[in-house]
Protein backbone atom coordinates (compact mmCIF):
# COMPACT_ATOMS: atom_id res chain seq x y z
CA UNK A 1 0.00 0.00 0.00
CA UNK A 2 1.56 3.63 -0.55
CA UNK A 3 -0.39 6.89 1.43
CA UNK A 4 -0.92 9.78 -0.82
CA UNK A 5 -2.13 12.89 -0.39
CA UNK A 6 -4.02 14.72 -2.72
CA UNK A 7 -5.88 17.75 -2.24
CA UNK A 8 -5.90 17.49 1.27
CA UNK A 9 -7.07 14.09 1.59
CA UNK A 10 -5.22 11.23 2.59
CA UNK A 11 -5.46 7.67 0.20
CA UNK A 12 -3.97 3.95 0.07
CA UNK A 13 -3.82 2.65 -2.82
CA UNK A 14 -2.69 -0.92 -3.85
CA UNK A 15 -0.72 0.07 -7.09
CA UNK A 16 2.76 -1.33 -8.52
CA UNK A 17 4.98 1.08 -6.69
CA UNK A 18 5.90 2.42 -10.88
CA UNK A 19 2.64 3.08 -11.97
CA UNK A 20 2.87 6.99 -12.83
CA UNK A 21 1.05 9.16 -10.67
CA UNK A 22 -1.23 10.30 -13.19
CA UNK A 23 -2.60 6.60 -13.24
CA UNK A 24 -3.57 6.22 -9.98
CA UNK A 25 -5.16 9.44 -10.15
CA UNK A 26 -7.50 9.05 -12.93
CA UNK A 27 -8.06 5.64 -13.03
CA UNK A 28 -7.86 4.55 -9.29
CA UNK A 29 -8.94 7.94 -7.76
CA UNK A 30 -11.36 8.68 -10.95
CA UNK A 31 -9.92 12.25 -10.24
CA UNK A 32 -9.82 13.30 -14.09
CA UNK A 33 -9.24 16.72 -14.66
CA UNK A 34 -5.29 15.83 -15.10
CA UNK A 35 -5.09 14.78 -18.49
CA UNK A 36 -2.92 11.81 -20.51
CA UNK A 37 -1.39 13.85 -23.56
CA UNK A 38 1.44 12.56 -24.98
CA UNK A 39 2.74 10.07 -22.08
CA UNK A 40 6.46 11.66 -22.16
CA UNK A 41 6.40 14.53 -20.66
CA UNK A 42 6.66 17.06 -23.18
CA UNK A 43 2.42 18.34 -23.52
CA UNK A 44 2.63 19.54 -20.07
CA UNK A 45 -1.50 18.24 -20.14
CA UNK A 46 -0.91 15.92 -17.05
CA UNK A 47 0.51 19.07 -14.84
CA UNK A 48 0.18 18.73 -11.09
CA UNK A 49 1.47 20.46 -8.19
CA UNK A 50 3.65 18.21 -5.78
CA UNK A 51 4.65 20.15 -3.04
CA UNK A 52 3.70 23.25 -4.50
CA UNK A 53 5.87 22.78 -7.56
CA UNK A 54 4.59 22.18 -11.60
CA UNK A 55 5.61 18.74 -11.79
CA UNK A 56 4.44 16.36 -15.08
CA UNK A 57 2.21 13.61 -13.36
CA UNK A 58 3.20 10.98 -16.47
CA UNK A 59 6.46 11.18 -15.99
CA UNK A 60 6.36 10.18 -11.68
CA UNK A 61 6.16 7.31 -10.33
CA UNK A 62 3.95 6.79 -7.19
CA UNK A 63 6.01 5.69 -5.18
CA UNK A 64 7.98 8.98 -5.52
CA UNK A 65 4.89 11.09 -4.32
CA UNK A 66 4.29 9.01 -1.08
CA UNK A 67 3.99 11.42 1.75
CA UNK A 68 4.45 14.53 -0.70
CA UNK A 69 1.34 17.18 -1.11
CA UNK A 70 -0.31 16.61 -4.30
CA UNK A 71 -2.96 19.27 -5.94
CA UNK A 72 -5.24 18.70 -9.08
CA UNK A 73 -6.99 21.04 -10.53
CA UNK A 74 -9.84 19.60 -8.90
CA UNK A 75 -8.15 20.87 -5.82
CA UNK A 76 -8.55 24.45 -6.07
CA UNK A 77 -11.49 26.19 -5.41
CA UNK A 78 -14.00 26.86 -8.02
CA UNK A 79 -12.94 30.61 -7.17
CA UNK A 80 -9.62 30.73 -7.27
CA UNK A 81 -8.20 33.57 -8.76
CA UNK A 82 -6.43 31.87 -11.68
CA UNK A 83 -9.98 29.91 -12.80
CA UNK A 84 -11.70 32.84 -12.58
CA UNK A 85 -9.16 34.68 -14.37
CA UNK A 86 -9.18 31.78 -17.00
CA UNK A 87 -13.24 32.34 -17.36
CA UNK A 88 -13.31 36.18 -17.70
CA UNK A 89 -10.69 35.86 -20.74
CA UNK A 90 -12.73 32.93 -22.41
CA UNK A 91 -9.19 31.15 -22.59
CA UNK A 92 -10.20 27.73 -23.03
CA UNK A 93 -11.28 26.18 -26.45
CA UNK A 94 -11.34 22.62 -26.37
CA UNK A 95 -10.14 22.51 -23.13
CA UNK A 96 -7.98 19.47 -22.95
CA UNK A 97 -4.85 21.20 -21.82
CA UNK A 98 -6.46 24.10 -19.73
CA UNK A 99 -5.93 21.66 -16.73
CA UNK A 100 -2.40 21.59 -16.78
CA UNK A 101 -2.08 25.07 -17.86
CA UNK A 102 -4.17 25.99 -14.79
CA UNK A 103 -1.44 24.30 -12.60
CA UNK A 104 1.07 25.73 -14.38
CA UNK A 105 0.23 29.14 -13.66
CA UNK A 106 -0.60 28.59 -10.25
CA UNK A 107 2.82 27.17 -9.69
CA UNK A 108 4.49 30.15 -11.25
CA UNK A 109 2.31 32.71 -9.52
CA UNK A 110 3.20 31.20 -6.25
CA UNK A 111 6.86 31.16 -7.00
CA UNK A 112 7.59 34.50 -8.51
CA UNK A 113 5.13 37.25 -6.55
CA UNK A 114 5.64 39.45 -10.10
CA UNK A 115 6.91 37.95 -12.96
CA UNK A 116 7.59 39.70 -16.11
CA UNK A 117 6.83 38.82 -20.25
CA UNK A 118 9.78 36.78 -20.55
CA UNK A 119 9.22 34.68 -17.22
CA UNK A 120 5.35 33.61 -18.10
CA UNK A 121 6.34 32.82 -21.09
CA UNK A 122 9.33 30.69 -19.83
CA UNK A 123 6.82 29.00 -17.76
CA UNK A 124 3.98 28.61 -19.97
CA UNK A 125 5.98 27.46 -22.53
CA UNK A 126 6.20 23.86 -22.15
CA UNK A 127 2.34 23.05 -21.93
CA UNK A 128 1.13 22.88 -25.37
CA UNK A 129 -2.37 24.03 -26.47
CA UNK A 130 -3.01 22.75 -29.91
CA UNK A 131 -6.07 25.64 -29.96
CA UNK A 132 -3.55 28.15 -29.90
CA UNK A 133 -4.91 30.66 -26.83
CA UNK A 134 -1.67 31.29 -25.85
CA UNK A 135 -2.62 34.91 -26.16
CA UNK A 136 -5.39 34.49 -23.81
CA UNK A 137 -3.42 32.42 -21.21
CA UNK A 138 -1.32 35.41 -20.92
CA UNK A 139 -4.02 37.80 -20.29
CA UNK A 140 -5.69 35.84 -17.49
CA UNK A 141 -2.22 35.09 -15.84
CA UNK A 142 -1.95 39.17 -15.99
CA UNK A 143 -5.23 39.57 -14.63
CA UNK A 144 -4.70 37.20 -11.93
CA UNK A 145 -1.74 39.21 -10.69
CA UNK A 146 -3.45 42.54 -10.73
CA UNK A 147 -6.49 40.82 -8.99
CA UNK A 148 -3.82 40.19 -6.13
CA UNK A 149 -2.24 43.83 -6.76
CA UNK A 150 1.16 42.09 -8.09
CA UNK A 151 0.54 43.25 -12.04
Amino acid sequence: MISLEINGKGYEVDVNSEVPILWVIREHLQLTGTKYGCGVGLCGSCTILIDGRAQRSCQIPVHETAGRRITTVEGLPADHLVKRAWIEEQVPQCGYCQPGQIMQAVALLSEDSSPDEEKILAAMDGILCRCGTYPRIKRAIRRALKEVGRG
